[in-house]
């Protein structure tokens, strides 16, 4: 006899149903169809709070049902739903023309999945050939404590400063098998994943996301400068990272993270029996002959490359400097061809080795196609859901919320840019959309005042920053995700609490850098701030004993 369902489980095949139902029989009072090759008429909700509906509905059922594939799906019907005018062929056109299919042929999204798929070959190369488990061997008698672990995924995470794609799933790639030994949830380690790869991006100079922003800055403005001077106001970046580094050595956890903590210690890395290891992924496996440097020189490889490729695509070697370079690349095709040399090297290298022969590295070539199959989809799905959003005019509504602010606001204006650079990255899932919305904004703002325009813009990222963590369809959540090979919403949700704890303390402290204007006083003040309410919450969930095992 089988167990009925339980009511949980009936709503979620309910809701994807109602939402179903709702499109068909309640939004489409007119099947007629516009001329073919005709332009898409601008949406009689474009420019309204309506913009920001389908990304929260994606949002709300995926944390309501932990399925992420269908709730984008929805999402982005919706969104085709408020843009179709009530006509149904519009709002079809909607969600193909502005959002699958342009997705699909943008050469910078492209060019991140060519990456993915290179990256999750060269890491079915290390599992293979025994590297993995030859770096897992050395660490293991080099590291004593589970601390000693996390702080080397921190030092990784930090050290791949770059690009924040290749963060996540470097850093994952490497320190797994690691992590796994000394009993670290997935989930942990795809905090520690997505903590030291936007935050850390944020405030290097030399970097995919330098030089997003600094494109962002009006052509009037020393974008680079600007961007330099905005770091130590950096709150939530910087936050981050002592978060990061207090919880680790005072061994406390709390929220949903504590749980999968406490699960890890007994054996179950997943919690829920959710190990989410893709279908096609290659296990780490040891053959006793590998040795550290087949793991370790494939990545210092593809790291090295993977910097030429991006200056190269900046103009570096046809003479513009290091800096303009990196601030003018192409991050997408600096990986891309960065990744392509460095697979090319990884399989002369374990054939060299006579770690693999040549059939089986092409047979890593599908494996890794195979393992990343669950990123691309969440990517294309959340891309496509951004498009849709942008048709709606999301950034239209927000640029007129923030242009018609009262100048007596003033003083508040940097942690109201915090404020809505959270909520709306989170609603759309993109840091670097925001930005573009927000800095020339702020820009605008303060014209006459160079240090509330520069704290502003700080504001800016940082909560650009803040509601990417937070949000489950960001494509740096999702990376972070793949790395950590961690159930999406399991990080999600076991994230949310450290990201609001760190957001507070920082909307605080742009209240108070309204007023002070300096960055190292305003910083200290964070800072401090920042540790109390950790040893407060540390008083009143105490200290995971249980995990702390020494091995």
């Amino acid at each position: 006899m089988k167990p009925k369902p339980n009511r949980r489980q009936t709503m979620k095949k309910l809701i994807p149903i109602s939402v179903w139902a709702f499109y068909f029989c309640m939004v489409f009072p007119k099947i007629a169809l516009a001329a073919p090759g005709e332009d898409l008429p601008t949406p009689n909700l474009f420019g309204t709070f309506w913009a920001l509906v389908p990304p929260l509905v994606a949002i709300v059922l995926a944390l309501i049902t932990k399925e992420v594939y269908s709730s984008l799906v929805i999402g982005i019907i919706v969104g085709g739903v408020l843009a179709s005018n009530g006509i149904f062929e519009v709002g079809m056109r909607n969600v193909l023309e502005n959002g699958i299919v342009p997705v699909l042929s943008d050469s910078y999204n492209v060019g991140i999945l060519i990456f993915l798929v290179i990256l999750g070959s060269i890491v079915a190369m290390m599992n293979k050939s025994g590297g993995a488990a030859a770096f897992g061997r050395w660490a293991f008698k080099h590291i004593k404590r589970r601390q000693g672990a996390e702080c080397l995924s921190v030092v990784l995470g930090m050290l791949i400063f770059i690009d924040d794609y290749f963060n996540c799933l470097t850093v994952g790639s490497v320190m797994r098998p690691i992590t796994d030994k000394f009993h670290v949830s997935r989930a942990k380690l795809a905090y520690i994943i997505d903590a030291t790869a936007a935050p850390v991006c944020i405030i290097a100079p030399i970097s995919s996301w330098a030089a997003a922003v600094t494109s962002n800055v009006p052509e009037d403005q020393n974008g680079f400068l600007i961007f330099l001077q905005a770091i130590p106001y950096n709150y939530y970046a910087l936050l981050t990272i002592v978060m990061l580094f207090f919880i680790i050595f005072s061994r406390m956890d709390y929220g949903k993270m504590k749980l999968h903590e406490n699960n890890a210690a007994h054996g179950d890395l997943f919690t829920e029996g959710e190990r989410v290891v893709p279908e096609g992924a290659e296990e780490e496996k040891d053959n006793g002959k590998a040795i550290v440097m087949d793991m370790l020189l494939p990545v210092f490889v593809l790291i090295g490359l993977c910097i030429i490729g991006m200056i190269y695509t900046g103009g570096f070697f046809g003479g513009t400097g290091i800096i303009d370079a990196f601030a003018n690349c192409d991050a997408s095709l600096g990986l891309v061809v960065g990744s392509f040399f460095a697979i090319l090297f990884a399989i002369i290298y374990y054939m060299a080795r006579r770690s693999m022969k040549f059939t089986e590295c092409m047979g890593c070539l599908v494996d890794g196609f195979k393992a990343m199959v669950p990123a691309i989809l969440i990517l294309t799905f959340a891309w496509s859901l951004k498009g849709v959003t942008t048709a709606l005019g999301a950034r239209e509504f927000v640029g007129g919320l923030m242009s018609n602010a009262p100048s007596s606001l003033a003083i508040f204006i940097p942690v109201i840019v915090f404020l809505v650079g959270v909520g709306l990255a989170f609603s759309t899932g993109t840091s670097w959309g925001t930005f573009g919305i927000l800095i020339p904004i702020v820009v605008a703002i303060f014209p006459d005042d160079p240090k509330m325009m520069v704290i502003a813009i700080s504001a800016c990222m940082a909560g650009s920053v803040c509601g990417d963590h937070c949000s489950p369809i960001s494509d740096t959540t999702i990376m972070a995700s793949a790395g950590a090979q961690c159930n999406h919403i399991n990080h999600v949700n076991t994230q949310l609490p450290y990201a609001l704890t760190v957001a507070a303390v920082s909307a605080v402290t742009y209240i108070i850098a309204g007023f002070v204007k300096n960055p190292i006083i305003c910083l200290i003040i964070g800072v401090a701030l920042m540790i109390g309410v950790l040893m407060v919450i540390k008083k009143k969930v105490g200290v995971d004993d249980e995990v702390e095992l020494d091995r």
